[in-house]
């Protein structure tokens, strides 16, 4: 059948590998995502699990017009960056994707992450240092959340396969603090033993969603968080006797209320069932109370090298006054206190600003306030009462600075601005969107706050032109 006939449809079938077809394929490089990219017949083929180097013989389980998806059914040839993953459960389940890759290999991947990213989406030639990464990177995260699951009489625990939500029973995460794994193996065997109703997303019925675990890295002492359905717990006195007797260092058990459809872990409503309903953490010199939906970087130790390359970047004499947005429990804005005149955090989860506001008392701190808001509202509303800013630091989600935002820092017009950003793209974005408005960036230091997996935490210094 000629392809472009009168009359005739194209259909997948017509193009380059089609679904199910089998290919052999030189892979090339690595996305965002840390899928390796190869070329087939002039497409663009993306196969999860596959390296730089690889020769691969793999098969097309999806196709689009632009591009394809293919698996991997052997590796033909290993790239010389190919490594043997620590977890048995490596290429099952969905995090962790990049531990068959060298560790020094990874980090040129995430500064080439960085600089093509603002390059091909900022427009921008910025220079982008190597990147800072771990000596020992493993056993590093301090928070687990994990959802649980039920299947053929027993129960699951561990995370989710990639591009679904089948839970993926994990005994060990060699990059998990031992105490989350603990914890993890501890409430699996209480939820068998007690028989708590797990949650069906499905339906919406059942009560245990998720499990989570949080490690003090200076302590080693752990809080646990179940994450309900509803307020009635069935089977709680015995799930509590269970997990405080099974959990070593633990100081409180929280019930968080979630009862809303959806892939958002927490609700709004926290219940202190045993000892106390919050974490403290060392951080920089500094002691931290996290509360259970509180924001707080999940690797302690790299954590501190952002705090000091934020302070170096800030170049603070200790007279200046500091707007420190999306400050979380106030790490940030804490940390650099002690080098400026006056530090205001806005952020607009009430529990972390609780927790800032008592991290200040905690640490003796008098210089920093924090506000309740969205930083979008509180930041114009704040330059329209006089507030003056010599520095404005900003350390946005996943999705950014909304405009408004952006547009107030212009406004405000701090001599420099230090971005912390957790996403490349939309730092990007946001870069350029400053570049408009009278601002460029002098420097990016990507930190790796994530080891083996594709996200990279990045620190830019701008200066006011």
């Amino acid at each position: 059948m000629q392809l472009g006939k009168k009359g005739q449809k194209k259909t997948h079938e017509h193009y380059p590998a089609a679904e199910g077809r089998p290919v052999t394929l030189t892979v090339e490089g690595l996305n965002h995502d840390g899928e390796g990219v190869a070329r087939f017949e002039g497409l663009t083929i993306f196969v999860p699990g596959a390296l730089p180097g690889d020769l691969v013989s793999a098969r097309v389980i999806s196709r689009k017009k632009a591009y394809a998806r293919a698996l991997v059914e052997e590796v033909l040839k290993p790239s010389p960056a190919r490594v043997s993953p620590r977890c048995p459960h490596h290429g099952l389940c969905g995090g962790c994707r990049l531990q068959h890759l060298a560790y020094e290999e990874q980090l040129v991947y995430k500064k080439g992450l960085v600089e093509d990213a603002l390059r091909r989406l900022g427009g921008m030639k910025v220079p982008v240092l190597p990147v800072i990464g771990m000596e020992a990177p493993w056993r590093y995260r301090n928070k687990a959340q994990v959802p649980v699951a039920w299947a053929d009489g027993r129960v699951l625990a561990g995370f989710y396969q990639r591009r679904s939500h089948t839970v993926v029973d994990t005994e060990t995460c060699p990059v998990q603090l031992l105490p989350n794994d603990e914890v993890i193996r501890a409430a699996r065997r209480a939820i068998q033993r007690t028989g708590v109703p797990i949650y069906n997303e499905k339906d919406h019925t059942g009560t245990l969603r998720h499990v989570i675990a949080r490690t003090s890295r200076a302590s080693g002492e752990t809080l646990i968080i179940l994450v309900t359905k509803g307020r009635e717990l069935p089977g709680k006195e015995e799930l509590l006797k269970d997990l405080s007797a099974g959990t070593k260092n633990l100081v409180g058990i929280v019930q968080n209320v979630n009862p809303r459809r959806g892939n958002k872990i927490f609700g709004q409503e926290d219940i202190t069932l045993w000892g106390r309903g919050y974490l403290e953490e060392e951080l920089g010199g500094l002691t931290f109370r996290i509360s259970p939906q509180s924001f707080f970087q999940v690797n302690s130790s790299q954590a501190e090298i952002l705090l000091e390359k934020v302070r170096e970047y800030g170049q603070l004499t200790g007279e200046e006054t500091v707007f420190d947005l999306y400050c979380g429990t106030g790490a940030i804005a804490l940390y650099i206190s002690r080098f400026a005149r006056r530090v205001i955090g806005v952020e607009s989860v009430a529990a972390a600003v609780e927790d800032a506001r008592q991290n200040a008392r905690l640490n003796g701190i008098t210089n920093a306030e924090f506000i309740l808001g969205r930083s979008e509202e509180a930041a114009p509303r704040l330059a329209k009462e006089g507030y003056a800013a010599h520095v404005v630091i900003v350390d946005p989600p996943r999705g950014g600075c909304r405009p408004e935002l952006l547009e107030t820092i212009i406004t405000l017009n701090p001599e420099k601005v230090v971005y912390v950003s957790c996403n490349p793209a939309t730092l990007a974005r946001d870069l350029k969107y400053l570049a408009k408005g009278g601002y460029r960036a002098i420097e990016a230091q990507p930190v790796d706050m994530f080891p083996h997996t594709s996200h990279v935490e990045t620190v830019v210094l701008l200066e006011s032109k």
